[in-house]
């Protein structure tokens, strides 16, 4: 086939995982991989979302690769901009620069099954040929917009938080954000002082918890450059804190997390906005919060949270179901990512022409989130049923290890592709559901962003991190199919 590219392991996003697959992969010797990502920059989710206020959630200190210490943060939850320059430096640094191709997506990707190879074509329909896929596109790849009457005819400023319009002034204006998660808990406080009139249009009300999040002294800083070892054992402190919350067991640690929510909340002045805030689910039950300035936005004049549902948009304005219309000049959409398309978001096929959105008809599933049975030599990245509390750079560091390990099994088997037994696959998430129906606090006010509309979890791991990595850590190709190229 003259015009391909070649390539034995072919790397889908630039991401926190990609970034990590390839820096393993050249420390294993292997060095024949390209890594293509659609953004102009290595980064990810982590390029794509630069609204005000964005930062991580997760302590730094953790939320590194752990062969990648930074003792330079500036704070323990540090912004969007020094994440990107960390994700961007380790990439530069690690060597990846001669393998990454941005800026050119993949468009589909198909199995043949007689020369054992994936066949991709990019989106400017160049075409590449490699024996491994791993897909690093991970959870937030897709913006999820949301379905509202007359939304497609508003005559003002939209924009959704993941991509933000800088150019765009909101001095002055009359603006409505739709959402009250996660980027809007980040953003609202930031825009609110310089806005006329914001109106937030809450569907659900959030736990939002307070973080220490005081900038690190450069004399701090200094410490953790010159005595990596104080920043190791932070690392390993904010680990076991997170991993004992983890266990879903701790029943003291939820009741002390909500009591620190109802706490947080005593900042809101108005005892009417304070119950609006409240929520009526147990901490837990939906993905925590972490902000000390959103729930003190509220106490401003020109914030209203608005929790009458959105009926429709007009032109110029959102009407809610009590009929009240409020004129805004620019609606602001806070209302997530795809989170349960994972790596179906490219058009895959696998063997016999299944592809995998037919295969995850009924929701995704996946064994240990990173293989799924039809479609040999395919692993994924933070895939289905791995998300959880910890940092996914610790997840996406268990994974890559796991892949290379199965590579290496491979390598000595002398056999060119392996495919998860079906019955293997099964097995797990049947295993998998239960002990995810085990926990209390899912099964109460868990919303879409966990579930399938059929009501099965698919992106939560039920246990602590350890757990998932003592059990791909024993497993072997004894769970796959194997064979080798027909041609």
């Amino acid at each position: 086939m003259t015009g391909v590219t070649r390539t034995r392991f072919t790397i889908i996003g630039a991401g926190a995982g990609g970034i990590c697959t390839g820096i393993k992969l050249l420390e294993s010797g292997r060095d024949d991989f390209l890594i293509f990502d659609r953004e102009p920059e290595v980064g990810g989710t982590w390029h794509r979302n630069t609204y005000p206020g964005a930062e991580c959630d997760i302590a730094a200190h953790l939320y590194c690769y752990s062969f990648a210490p930074n003792p330079d943060w500036t704070r323990p939850f540090p912004p969007q901009a020094e994440i990107r320059a960390y994700l961007e430096r380790t990439a530069r640094e690690s060597g990846l620069e001669p393998h990454l191709r941005l800026g050119t997506g993949v468009r589909s990707a198909r199995w043949s099954e007689p020369h054992a190879r994936w066949h991709l074509v990019l989106d400017d329909g160049e075409e590449v040929e490699s024996q491994f896929v791993i897909s690093a596109v991970g959870m937030f790849g897709e913006i999820a917009r949301p379905d509202i009457p007359g939304l497609d005819a508003f005559e003002g400023a939209l924009f959704h938080s993941a991509s933000w319009d800088h150019d765009h002034d909101l001095s002055g204006e009359r603006v409505g954000v739709i959402g009250s998660a996660a980027s809007a808990v980040q953003f609202v406080p930031e825009i609110a002082p310089d806005v006329a009139r914001l109106h937030v249009f809450q569907r659900t009300a959030n736990w939002v918890l307070p973080k220490e999040n005081v900038p690190y002294s450069e004399e701090q800083r200094e410490v953790f450059r010159s005595r990596p070892e104080r920043m190791a054992e932070s690392r390993r402190q904010i680990y076991d804190i997170v991993e004992k919350s983890l266990t879903y067991t701790e029943r003291d640690f939820f009741r002390v997390a909500e009591e620190m929510g109802r706490k947080a909340l005593e900042v809101v002045e108005d005892p009417i906005l304070r119950e609006q805030l409240t929520p009526d689910h147990p901490f837990g039950s939906k993905r925590p919060l972490a902000s000390n300035s959103y729930l003190q936005s509220f106490n401003r004049a020109n914030v209203e949270l608005v929790v009458d549902p959105i009926e429709r948009v007009t032109p110029n304005a959102v009407v809610t179901e009590d009929g009240r219309e409020r004129p805004v000049d620019t609606l602001l959409l806070a209302t997530g990512f795809e989170t349960r398309k994972f790596a179906s978001v490219i058009d895959l096929e696998g063997r016999n022409g299944l592809s995998l959105r037919e295969a995850w008809e009924k929701g995704p599933e996946a064994y240990f989130g990173v293989t799924t049975s039809g479609f040999p030599n395919l692993f994924m990245l933070y895939g289905p049923n791995t998300n959880g509390g910890n940092s996914i750079i610790l997840m996406l560091e268990f994974q890559v290890e796991y892949i290379l390990r199965l590579i290496e099994e491979i390598d000595r088997a002398g056999i060119d592709w392996i495919d998860v037994r079906r019955d293997v696959m099964e097995d797990y998430n049947a295993g998998l559901q239960r002990d995810l129906e085990s926990i209390e606090v899912w099964q109460v006010g868990a919303n879409d962003y966990y579930r399938t509309p059929s009501g099965r979890i698919v992106t939560q791991w039920p246990h602590c991190f350890a757990v998932y990595r003592e059990r791909v850590d024993r497993d072997d190709l004894s769970s796959f199919e194997t064979g080798r190229a027909l041609a």
